[in-house]
């Protein structure tokens, strides 16, 4: 923060306070710390509870009955076509893409993939590298199962790819990294391609290296541009390391989430790895519901345009959010944001060493928002400045009240 802005919000001070205390007698209750559906995105799918209304018959299975372990197949096509993989690629699973990718991680733990010499959890130190900031339960969940998170900068077209590949070669303990690669979690960046092929050729000293791909915001545009993504398994299989990727999405954002169907897609040998465990935990996934999904977008074209009605919904949210930060931030020089043209979050950075503060003040006054430090390894942000706003649930007229709330905070922050 430069010395002008300093003197600039000393002055200020006295003022802020009194807005301060004025917001704190309103008794506020508002909400941004989830990217959780508003009412009215989920009211876009309420269909879904009158569905299937002609028939359990689909592909020429009756999906009330039990088998079909990997999925239905037009609904594996539907996901292969998001993903663009091979249909035979594609596992589809149950609403979280989340629980997906803990199943991936725990069975490595367990048992070892394709290309391992042992499990995973035989490596005493084992490491997980995580771009940040990034999605705090990606995290945790490797946390939660002994991984050591590895911190690398998030850049403007995806991670540190010079730190990422100094990590992979150099340790054969390093045995991931995370990535979101399509309106990533919280920064909104999208990866260029020459990002997508270094992740696919680099040098890594293990050989049981996984990218677990999350592509959780391949459909959620906010306009209609949609930003190329280069294809991650062709890179991949290309480099020799058709095994190295393994992609997750789901609808749990685009119908409702409880009721989602999620999917993992991958190489022929992690598929038949995934699906031999698999067989042990399950003898075949809600397939009902699977066929509600799919009558409730019918194919690809059906799934764009109910997007397309989601971003009706919510740009108008995010374009309320820029509209008051750049209104009560932009000339400060004491804050930076993103602008993203999709997914679910806005990051906000603001003056170094006053994020926690700025988040105390607001949940002083009824303002919740994500933990300072929660976009970060172990809730440590080095710099204590980022602040993960989720748009999405608020009415309206409670994001403006929030969105003012924050940043009068933020500049009370700074001015202490």
């Amino acid at each position: 923060m430069s010395s002008d802005s300093r003197a600039r919000l000393h002055t200020l001070r006295p003022q802020l306070l009194r807005q301060y205390d004025a917001l704190a007698a309103q008794s506020l209750q508002l909400d941004l710390t989830r990217g959780k559906p508003s009412a009215a995105q989920l009211d876009l799918s309420n269909a879904i509870l009158q569905l299937p209304a002609d028939g359990f018959i689909a592909d020429d299975i009756d999906t009330r009955n039990y088998g079909g372990l990997d999925g239905l197949p037009s609904v594996k096509k539907l996901f292969a076509e998001i993903l663009e993989v091979d249909t035979a690629q594609v596992l589809i699973g149950g609403n979280s893409s989340l629980a997906m990718m803990h199943d991936t991680l725990a069975r490595a733990c367990l048992f070892g993939v394709p290309d391992g010499a042992r499990p995973w959890h035989t490596v005493a130190a084992r490491k997980f590298i995580c771009p940040a900031p990034g999605y705090d339960r990606h995290f945790h969940l490797a946390q939660h199962l002994g991984f050591e998170l590895l911190a690398v900068d998030i850049l403007a077209d995806g991670p540190d790819m010079v730190a990422v590949e100094k990590l992979a070669a150099a340790d054969a303990s390093v045995k991931g990294i995370w990535c979101v690669p399509k309106y990533s979690n919280p920064d909104g960046v999208c990866y260029s391609d020459e990002v997508v092929r270094r992740l696919a050729e680099m040098r890594t000293a293990a050989a049981d290296f996984r990218i677990l791909w999350d592509n959780a915001y391949a459909e959620h545009h906010l306009t209609d541009h949609r930003p190329a993504l280069a294809n991650i398994a062709e890179y991949c299989a290309r480099a020799g390391n058709a095994n190295r990727v393994i992609q997750f999405a789901s609808t749990s954002k685009m119908a409702h989430p409880g009721s989602g169907v999620a999917a993992m897609a991958a190489s022929d040998a992690n598929i038949a790895d995934a699906k031999k465990h698999i067989a042990a935990r399950t003898i075949g996934p809600d397939k009902v519901n699977q066929l509600r999904i799919l009558k409730l977008f019918g194919d690809l074209n059906g799934l764009r345009m109910h997007m397309k009605k989601q971003a009706a919904t919510l740009k108008p949210k995010f374009d309320l959010c820029q509209e008051i930060l750049a209104r009560d931030l932009g000339e400060s020089n004491i804050a930076e944001w993103s602008q993203p043209r999709g997914g679910y979050f806005i990051s906000l950075n603001v003056a170094d060493e006053t994020a926690a503060r700025a988040i105390e003040l607001a949940a002083n006054i009824g303002v919740k928002l994500t933990p300072a430090g929660a976009t970060y390894p172990y809730g440590r942000d080095p710099r204590n400045r980022n602040i993960r706003l989720a748009p999405t649930f608020p009415a309206m007229d409670d994001l403006r009240r929030a969105m003012q709330a924050l940043t009068l905070c933020v500049r009370l922050a700074a001015s202490e």
